[in-house]
């Protein structure tokens, strides 16, 4: 009896020293980062706990190992590797020590992700939709009239993105009035203010804005890139004037409007002018669009931005949000190319910089309960990317260090709020 009792045991230690983790590295050894990504996600929508150790090997993730994660990660083709339950515990004594730069930040709950995109707008017209097609990440297309009939509410996270909320449609008036697809668009948004009781598009669109302005405030996560994030905070600054000449709502502006605007309704940005040239793509001072390449020199050849590195163990949220395994990150255009950053609140999180160029490219803060984040420019991996132009082939840049600043959004809203000490 007594052997048979030493044979179990034996059986039970050697059960527990196989215990073991799969670890999915993101540093330069992970064949597809992107795909690891909407693995991460998948995982979180199989109500298992993923392990997000930042700052370890580019921000890795850590899972309890089953078959089914293995074969995920075999299918999508991301790289992993089995390792025993000694080498992650020695992995979290590792993080967890004081003097490294590192943290483990547990991951619940997969958020609910609504992107704010017109329905007749193709998917590659937009790097978010794009990415999470190919990350496998799902997601729902809202608009006007689901975010005027509450439909938010059902979200945890929304990304806007090519979009002008101040009824201008982009200001692409002088270039494009002719081309059909712009007609289309005026066309389609105006019949869509109308069967909403706007008289406007402009109205339509601050009404948008302010419910949006809403779910953030009580905890929803703002993702926003391209031409969203200035023509955002304009429209809120913009409250109660009409910006708007006549080629775009039928009649004349507000005298002076300038000198109107309530900057303390915005999100990030102050102390901006708009342009009052309708025959100008600029929108405001606060794009660095028109001043980038004539006064600082920026070409395509010195177009980077740098990301800061913060404190993972006191500033988790901005960690989180800048994990990587490049820091210095190829610079790319869109209707918002940069912020520039003498408009930016000083509240605001400045995450990635081109200094050369006094542009802010990536930030972050909080609003009300919750948080936006701004990331400028339209494609991280195609430098111009302009009017149909064909799709981004996101399988010729599985590795991409500007699209993993969108999916660290993606996950932000998962992470277990006890974790977060900023």
């Amino acid at each position: 009896m007594k052997r048979i009792n030493l044979s179990l045991l034996f059986i039970f230690i050697t059960i527990l020293s196989r215990a073991s983790f799969i670890l999915i590295p993101m540093d330069l050894e992970q064949k597809d980062h992107l795909k690891a990504y909407g693995v991460a996600y998948w995982v979180l929508k199989q109500e298992v706990e993923v392990h997000w150790l930042l700052n370890y090997r580019g921000g890795s993730f850590m899972i309890k190992d089953s078959k089914e994660i293995q074969n995920e990660c075999t299918i999508r083709g991301v790289t992993f590797e089995i390792i025993a339950d000694s080498k992650s515990t020695a992995i979290l004594t590792e993080i967890s020590n004081p003097e490294v730069n590192m943290e483990d930040v547990k991951l619940e709950k997969a958020p609910k992700v609504a992107v704010y995109s017109p329905k007749m707008k193709q998917p590659w017209d937009d790097a978010v939709t794009l990415v999470l097609t190919y990350a496998e990440i799902p997601y729902d297309i809202i608009y006007d009239e689901e975010i005027m009939n509450e439909k938010l509410l059902n979200y945890d996270w929304l990304h806007l993105h090519h979009e002008d909320f101040t009824g201008q449609y982009g200001k692409f008036w002088f270039g494009y009035r002719n081309a059909p697809w712009y007609q289309e668009q005026q066309r389609t948004l105006e019949a869509s203010a109308k069967s909403l009781g706007f008289n406007k598009v402009s109205e339509m669109k601050l009404a948008v804005a302010k419910k949006i302005r809403d779910f953030t405030a009580g905890g929803g996560y703002l993702f926003s890139m391209c031409s969203a994030p200035d023509s955002y905070d304009i429209a809120l600054a913009a409250d109660g004037l009409d910006i708007c000449e006549s080629m775009f709502d039928g009649d004349g502006t507000t005298p002076n409007y300038n000198q109107k605007l309530d900057y303390s309704k915005t999100f990030a940005f102050t102390n901006f002018t708009l342009s009052t040239n309708p025959s100008e793509y600029a929108k405001s001072n606060i794009d660095t669009y028109n001043t980038r390449k004539q006064k600082y020199g920026i070409t395509k050849a010195n177009d980077l931005f740098t990301l800061f590195e913060y404190s993972a163990k006191w500033d988790v949220v901005p960690t989180m949000l800048c994990q990587n395994h490049e820091q210095i990150i190829k610079g790319f255009w869109g209707q918002t190319v940069g912020f520039d950053k003498s408009f930016i609140k000083p509240n605001v999180l400045i995450l990635g910089e081109n200094k050369a160029a006094n542009e802010g490219r990536y930030i972050h803060g909080t609003y009300g309960k919750g948080t936006f984040t701004f990331l400028s420019g339209h494609d991280p991996e195609d430098y111009e990317h302009r009017v149909e132009d064909p799709p981004t082939d996101l399988s010729l840049h599985p590795n991409s260090p500007g699209y993993r600043l969108i999916l660290n959004n993606i996950l932000f809203p998962a992470a277990k709020k006890k974790k977060q000490k900023t």
